[in-house]
């Protein structure tokens, strides 16, 4: 079960819920104090029992003092807020590395050892630095029950850390909308134990699918896992990419190089699209909507993707 409500979830929770109670109590205690003066000045100063108005003159003395007293609030509050979120900026020397990639409209996490998950998988009690790269336009990594969240913007580089320490499962969201399917960008983080998590890490596996299923299935996982659902559709309907029905072993209408021509869609077409989706273009849609997906799906995946086309299409 994935939760955002474990107060020990991170090394942060216990600075960043501080500074919330403490901006929310003033944020209370001045409604309340604010009210209760609105409501007393509207009986006090009532029409009947002023009805001729008369010049107020200020009081220059009162005047200093809620100035002098806001500024000083504001201060104090401001130095406890940076004593909350300084400790996010500095990166213990031994904190973790793993690649943090977001794309329209999927996250990716690339680890040191060339694994590659669409779930953050990390041990407890280990400070982890999230190397941030967006690839088309700004997103926003946010765990809730962590108490951290960082914008991910293309062509700057950028990093969080964080240390889990609760073994379990956590939400992920992008934060930032990113279009058409920012509510559907989520993924989750499992928090495991050392040794569990040292016997995931060693198993580099580049496609955990089940063997025990047709190679057609495996393919839609490696797609649902990869985001392309979040772009096109199975069932004929436009979205932001061409829908798959229909697609594999017919003739398509794209542009090359600014010059319409037909080309059939088999297994080369297939790939040069995941591969370079720039390259040809299917009349009706626009350029740079896809990015390329070299590195990030192998030639297996590929094979099982095709194999997907190839029965959806049969």
């Amino acid at each position: 079960m994935y939760s955002v409500d474990k107060l020990d979830a991170s090394s942060f929770v216990e600075g960043v819920d501080r500074v919330f109670i403490i901006i929310l109590g003033f944020s209370f205690l001045f409604l309340i104090v604010l009210t209760f003066l609105m409501v007393w000045f509207i009986f006090k100063y009532r029409k009947s029992k002023h009805p001729k108005a008369v010049q107020i003159e200020g009081n220059t003395k009162l005047e200093i003092a809620w100035t002098g007293g806001a500024f000083i609030l504001v201060i104090a509050l401001f130095f406890v807020g940076w004593a909350g979120y300084k400790p996010m900026l500095n990166v213990p020397d031994d904190a973790m590395k793993i690649t943090a990639i977001a794309r329209m409209w999927q996250f990716n996490f690339l680890y040191e050892n060339g694994k590659m998950t669409d779930s953050l998988v990390i041990p407890v009690d280990q400070a982890v630095e999230l190397d941030l790269v967006a690839l088309d336009v700004i997103h926003s990594l946010y765990i809730p029950a962590f108490r951290v969240k960082e914008d991910m913007v293309p062509g700057i580089e950028k990093n969080m850390w964080f240390k889990s320490l609760r073994e379990g499962g956590y939400d992920l969201f992008c934060a930032e909308y990113c279009g058409l399917e920012h509510s559907f960008m989520n993924a989750r983080v499992r928090v495991l134990s050392d040794s569990a998590y040292q016997a995931w890490y060693v198993d580099t596996t580049k496609v955990e699918i089940p063997t025990d299923i047709p190679a057609w299935q495996a393919g839609l996982r490696v797609m649902q896992k990869n985001g392309c659902v979040a772009c096109h559709t199975s069932d004929g309907n436009k979205l932001v990419g061409p829908t798959y029905l229909g697609v594999y072993g017919h003739m398509v209408e794209v542009e090359t190089g600014g010059r319409t021509r037909q080309v059939m869609a088999d297994s080369m077409y297939i790939r040069n699209s995941i591969l370079d989706p720039g390259s040809d273009i299917v009349k009706g849609y626009n350029k740079g909507l896809m990015l390329s997906y070299e590195g990030l799906v192998s030639d297996e995946e590929i094979g099982l993707i095709i194999e997907y086309l190839k029965h959806l299409n049969n």
